[in-house]
């Protein structure tokens, strides 16, 4: 956890995050969660996405997943004054999926509230998420990164591999970006 503080404390923003902590989020977290997803999604995506897939699609992306919530690899990052800030996470599989591949784990449903983009608070999630995936014995990220986030994680280290299309119902797909990158040492 120190590592993660420090991370916070050198990224863009400075003496706003030092207070910064980031936490496995909880069943309780549902709606701290949700309200930070449909804080970022739609002013983010807007530009990316046609209206109207993101009409239809942002009532299922901005509510928080209660199994990663559940998981234990999925995370809060807060405010010295219990702001909630940042979520995102981990998984041992892929979204909507019931196959392991050994040794990779999947980055899952990031998100920065508006207010706080640009201050380090997405790197510091996605730090915390390296660390207990390299602790867990993963060697590789896999991500499907929305249209807009691609930037964000390629500056992450993550590389773009193709575009993809990510089901959200059987009438609805999700245009997408699979990324993948290798876990630190």
């Amino acid at each position: 956890m120190t590592a993660v503080l420090a991370s916070l404390r050198l990224c863009g923003g400075g003496a706003n995050l030092a207070g910064m902590k980031v936490r496995a989020a909880t069943m309780d977290d549902v709606e701290r969660v949700s309200a930070i997803l449909a804080a970022s999604y739609p002013s983010l995506m807007r530009g990316a996405y046609s209206d109207d897939l993101l009409a239809r699609a942002l009532p299922r992306i901005t509510a928080a997943n209660p199994a990663l919530l559940a998981s234990g690899t999925y995370y809060l990052a807060e405010a010295e004054d219990g702001t909630a800030a940042g979520c995102g996470g981990w998984s041992y599989r892929p979204p909507e999926e019931d196959r392991r591949e050994e040794g990779v784990a999947h980055i899952r449903h990031f998100a920065t509230h508006r207010d706080w983009t640009g201050m380090g608070v997405g790197r510091a999630v996605f730090d915390r998420c390296e660390a207990d995936a390299r602790a867990g014995g993963f060697a590789r990220f896999t991500c499907y990164s929305s249209l807009n986030g691609e930037s964000f994680y390629a500056a992450l280290g993550f590389r773009r591999v193709r575009e993809i299309a990510v089901p959200l119902s059987r009438d609805l797909s999700f245009p997408s970006v699979l990324m993948v990158r290798e876990i630190g040492n």
